[in-house]
């Protein structure tokens, strides 16, 4: 079973499209116009050990926001058709990352409930000329978009990058745990007989 998805969606705005293979090797192909977004996109494929191509392409002469709001969007819309019913998966997932100077936790909940909690110290303004304060943007719309609980919890770190990185890759490998198939469990993992 390949468990994989091919999203698109066009505004006036931004044009994003993604194809996404959650059962990859870590290959990713990415261009979204937004370099910072390329690095961490990059390494939550590696990570998540997905395949994933993701080319963007928006309103970047005003800002970074929409370009990358939109990313979250699709690429969260991404996730939740390639996981199709979530039979058989683990549901959970938690795994901390260090980067250098930072510690990040991320633990996710395939609950179809969609929540995110975002516990990270305050960050410098900017990495490079990417507006740190759209990390959270990014995350909120994918956890929505996911239809995913997500926590993410960064107990200490100085360097800006160093926290935003280890974040992106603790929640690829929280995914990762997440979505493995648990050959003991039947149906979806919920007492209730569904997620929501």
């Amino acid at each position: 079973m390949t468990r994989s998805a091919k999203i698109s969606r066009t505004t006036s705005e931004t044009q994003v499209a993604i194809e996404l293979n959650l059962d990859g090797e870590g290959v990713a192909k990415i261009e979204t116009g937004v370099p910072f977004m390329d690095h961490m996109l990059d390494l939550f494929i590696k990570h998540g050990v997905m395949d994933g191509t993701i080319v963007a392409n928006g309103d970047v002469h005003i800002d970074d926001h929409h370009t990358t709001e939109d990313l979250g969007i699709v690429l969260g819309q991404a996730v939740r058709e390639a996981l199709g019913d979530k039979k058989g998966i683990k549901r959970y997932g938690n795994a901390f990352v260090p980067m250098d100077d930072a510690l990040a936790q991320v633990v996710v909940d395939f609950s179809n409930r969609p929540h995110l909690e975002y516990r990270v110290p305050e960050l410098k303004q900017k990495v490079g000329t990417f507006d740190t304060e759209l990390v959270h943007e990014f995350l909120w719309k994918f956890a929505l978009e996911a239809r995913m609980n997500v926590h993410v919890i960064v107990p200490y770190g100085h360097n800006t990058h160093h926290i935003i990185e280890a974040v992106f890759k603790a929640l690829a490998r929280a995914i990762d745990m997440a979505i493995q198939i648990d050959p003991r469990v039947k149906g979806v993992p919920s007492t209730k007989g569904l997620l929501g």
